[in-house]
């Protein structure tokens, strides 16, 4: 007969599926999320611990170790992959510099009630072909260190280095396009070899980042329904196995490789998968919705892919928040890929169960705004300063985020004083709305009426005190073409 505790929890149970608190009901099975801080205005650590357990995630992945997210997570039972930054590698290649590091990074938060530290990042995307080989000397020693450090440091046991890397590491030929034909890069299969042996001695999983979005970007031809996860019309055929999204495809690409360097039992973790919702005419909220629904789906049956059938698979959603600050460089997508809006508010319906409901995330709660002003064109700005709109229009958008007014993006739609007062409203904002910052030679002027559209959000921003310390946006111009051509009344 069940106890009065077991009673009790059915009724909780029952509670929730009749009044659809998803909140209740743990996220699928090997799910995780990236949580990322290249913001102006970042959310407070503390606020994002508590949104991912409201949400029932109990797995993160970090870009660094930074003290005040670390503490954040002490006693929250939440997984966490710290990381080291590429540009530590070098230093790491020094043991007495990989012990130190162990023991500011992870010795010192690893106790009863501290934070539950399983893997550590040694870089991230070192082996990028855009960096031009940078880190290729330097990564693997660094990985080396940093597994000796936390074993003798008394972690290696539980805490496993691994390099999470972009899925450009391996690929098929040109002319046998097919999974089973997968190798790793012909200028790194030697050292992906030594490394995946190294992972595999070590019991830390191959961690790759994978991003069907990216398939689409800037290839017209690419089928769009070969990105998502309901079917296509002209699936991929190999050795009589069906692919049906670019998913499964890459992800066994990555087993034929491992095959191949002798390591074909491998745990692969898929470091980062996701889609952006803006900066891009395929970066919408609609096709985002679209392909977390089918990942879920996939994760919550253990589907696993055809060459790792009915596997549970370990997945990082990229991202949990947008963040305004990154580098734009990939594309203006970079700072939307956050299932949650810069505060927190969820952007769409997610079932992160991944039963199809058609429930909403829960939203960070206790943020609080900067007052409701907007830094908008001044109707009244004489012939003489609409004459230097541009320079000041471009210099908004070297310090603020503007990349939602590119094309095929969300704000792409508006007249020029609708562009300009975007971009002077955004960096006022970034400048926490101080008076000063919303003067550009006397085009712009405060406003309490709510100039957003339909399609386009004039932010209003977290208050400093609540977002933490603000990052300061890196100076990059942000050339957005329909910005440069404004012309006067």
């Amino acid at each position: 007969m069940a106890g009065s505790s077991d009673r009790r929890l059915a009724i909780v149970a029952l509670a929730a599926a009749l009044m659809g608190f998803s909140w209740l009901l743990p996220a699928a099975e090997g799910l995780g999320v990236n949580w990322g801080t290249m913001a102006s205005h970042p959310l407070p650590p503390r606020s994002v611990v508590r949104m991912l357990q409201d949400n029932g995630i109990n797995k993160v992945k970090l870009f660094d170790a930074d003290a005040g997210t670390m503490e954040a997570l002490a006693g929250s039972g939440v997984e966490v992959m710290v990381a080291i930054p590429n540009n530590l590698l070098d230093l790491l290649t020094d043991y007495d510099a990989a012990r130190d590091w162990v023991h500011e990074n992870v010795s010192r938060y690893s106790f009863d009630g501290g934070v539950n530290i399983k893997y550590v990042a040694v870089g991230n995307e070192p082996f990028l072909s855009s960096l031009n080989g940078t880190f290729l000397n330097v990564t693997f020693p660094a990985l080396q260190n940093i597994q000796r450090a936390l074993y003798d440091a008394g972690h290696g046991d539980t805490i496993k280095a691994t390099v999470p890397l972009n899925a450009d590491v391996y690929n098929s030929p040109e002319n046998q396009q097919v999974p089973s034909a997968g190798r790793f890069r012909p200028d790194i299969a030697d050292l992906m070899t030594e490394i995946v042996q190294f992972l595999n001695q070590s019991g830390a999983p191959f961690t790759v980042n994978i991003y069907p979005f990216l398939s689409l970007y800037g290839n017209d031809n690419f089928p769009l329904d070969y990105a998502f996860f309901d079917g296509t019309s002209s699936p991929v055929v190999d050795n009589g196995i069906q692919y049906t999204n670019v998913f499964d495809a890459n992800f066994d690409t990555l087993v034929s490789a491992l095959t191949a360097a002798g390591v074909g039992g491998l745990p692969i973790f898929v470091g980062e998968v996701g889609w952006p919702t803006d900066g891009d005419k395929h970066a919408r909220a609609d096709l985002a919705q679209r392909f977390y629904a089918g990942l879920l789906r996939k994760l919550a049956a253990n589907a696993g892919t055809p060459l790792r059938p009915n596997q549970y698979v370990e997945v990082y959603l990229f991202s949990l928040v947008d963040e305004d600050a990154k580098s734009v460089a990939p594309g203006n997508f970079e700072r939307h890929w956050g299932i949650l809006r810069y505060d927190g508010q969820p952007k769409y319906a997610m079932d992160l169960t991944g039963q199809g409901r058609n429930t909403a995330l829960v939203a960070a709660r206790g943020v609080s705004y900067l007052p409701r002003a907007w830094c908008v064109l001044n109707p009244g700005a004489t012939p003489d300063a609409m004459s230097r709109i541009g320079d000041n229009v471009n210099y908004a958008c070297t310090y603020a985020d503007c990349t939602s007014l590119g094309y095929g993006s969300t704000c792409n739609g508006m007249d020029a004083a609708g562009n300009a007062s975007y971009a002077f409203n955004a960096y006022f904002q970034v400048q926490n709305q101080v008076e000063e910052a919303c003067g550009f030679q006397g085009l712009a002027v405060q406003t309490q009426q709510d100039p957003s559209t339909n399609a386009c959000n004039f932010t209003i921003q977290i208050e400093p005190s609540a977002a933490g310390r603000p990052v300061v946006a890196v100076a990059m111009v942000v050339l957005v073409s329909v910005l440069a051509v404004m012309v006067t009344p």
